[in-house]
């Protein structure tokens, strides 16, 4: 057996590839099972919370394997699994906010689009690499779609609707998700700032990129499922 495709004790960003990948699918296994517990439409939101590490493990499976064979950044498999599940994570909102009362479909589009833009630009400026003139510029980009996002759920009409209409387990959801993106999202853009204007070190890169992906991701869901569980159907009818 070829030695060097087994996972060296010593490298722990590939440890850390296993255990995010094993966490994943322990994760969406939860979610799924407890989708029976939830009442109303936050049985939606709990199957799109089991899709978002479902779709994390799948790609976690595959960067690890880029990682462990090559020492390499897998960018693009990273990219398409944030391409695929932060969008699933902006509709979370739009989903929390449909359970307790009728939202404009404006202000899904509005998230959904910024989330993207946030994610083409960061893939185009990592893609590019340090030294291009597009590294800034795209993270910049990306920086204010991200800003715009954490507006809208802070101070926007998403924020207004949770503060006027939501219950108390809707609202205690929405307050959690956005200290998460603000918070928890916070990690990326510093991670990519570390990589591109700090040392260059593509193993610290993705360590950061990892722990951030185990926090936002499985904390994220778990915030849904506490909703989720607590919620009575007097509230949700």
């Amino acid at each position: 057996m070829d030695k060097s495709l087994m996972l060296d004790p010593g490298d722990f960003v590939g440890v850390s590839f296993w255990i995010i990948s094993a966490a994943m699918v322990a994760a969406t296994f939860f979610f799924f099972m407890e989708r029976d517990r939830a009442v109303g439409k936050w049985k939606t939101s709990l199957s799109v919370a089991a899709l978002v590490t479902g779709i994390a493990a799948m790609h976690y499976f595959y960067m690890r394997g880029v990682w462990v064979e090559t020492g390499e950044s897998p960018t693009v498999f990273r990219y398409v699994d944030w391409l695929l599940t932060v969008p699933l994570q902006i509709t979370e909102f739009y989903l929390i906010l449909a359970a307790v009362t009728a939202v404009a479909v404006a202000l899904f589009w509005r998230l959904l689009i910024s989330s993207v833009v946030m994610l083409v630009a960061g893939y185009i400026g990592e893609v590019a690499g340090a030294g291009s003139s597009a590294l800034w510029p795209c993270f910049i980009v990306g920086l204010l779609a991200w800003l715009y996002i954490v507006y809208e759920i802070f101070i926007g009409e998403a924020s207004k609707i949770s503060a006027s209409e939501g219950t108390e387990a809707s609202k205690k959801a929405f307050n959690a998700l956005r200290l998460i993106v603000t918070v928890g999202w916070a990690i990326y853009p510093l991670g990519y700032i570390y990589g591109y204007a700090g040392s260059g070190d593509s193993a610290t890169l993705n360590l950061i990129y990892n722990l951030a992906d185990f926090v936002n991701k499985i904390a994220f869901g778990v915030v849904i499922w506490s909703a989720a569980t607590s919620e009575t159907p007097s509230k949700t009818a």
